[in-house]
């Protein structure tokens, strides 16, 4: 009697251990691109111009906020403007595209 497995029976470690090196492999290259994503910071006094307008930074970073889920409310306050300024920068926002819209970049 021979010691035979069914034909449709397999060896799943070979399968498992390749999947697990393709999730390190992609949790490495994540790690990598996030590097590469500038985190927006609301404070950053390059959003603002010496009369207190939105600079294009400060204006992607109220879009970013609104691409998370945050409240005009909430950008007001975080990015001390009007609550007015925030619904402005809201609708162009929406007109936009929404959070589907092409984001730029910061810098």
């Amino acid at each position: 009697m021979t010691d035979k497995k069914p034909p449709h029976a397999f060896d799943a470690k070979p399968v498992l251990d390749l999947i697990a090196s393709i999730e390190a492999d992609l949790q490495r290259l994540k790690g990598l691109v996030e590097q590469q994503i500038e985190k927006f910071d609301p404070a950053n006094p390059h959003n603002k111009t010496p009369d207190g307008k939105l600079t294009e930074e400060g204006v992607e970073c109220c879009y970013r906020m609104f691409d998370e889920g945050k409240s005009r409310y909430t950008v007001a306050q975080q990015m001390k403007i009007s609550f007015a300024a925030a619904t402005h920068r809201f609708n162009n926002w929406r007109k936009l595209g929404g959070s589907k819209r092409t984001k730029t970049l910061l810098g």
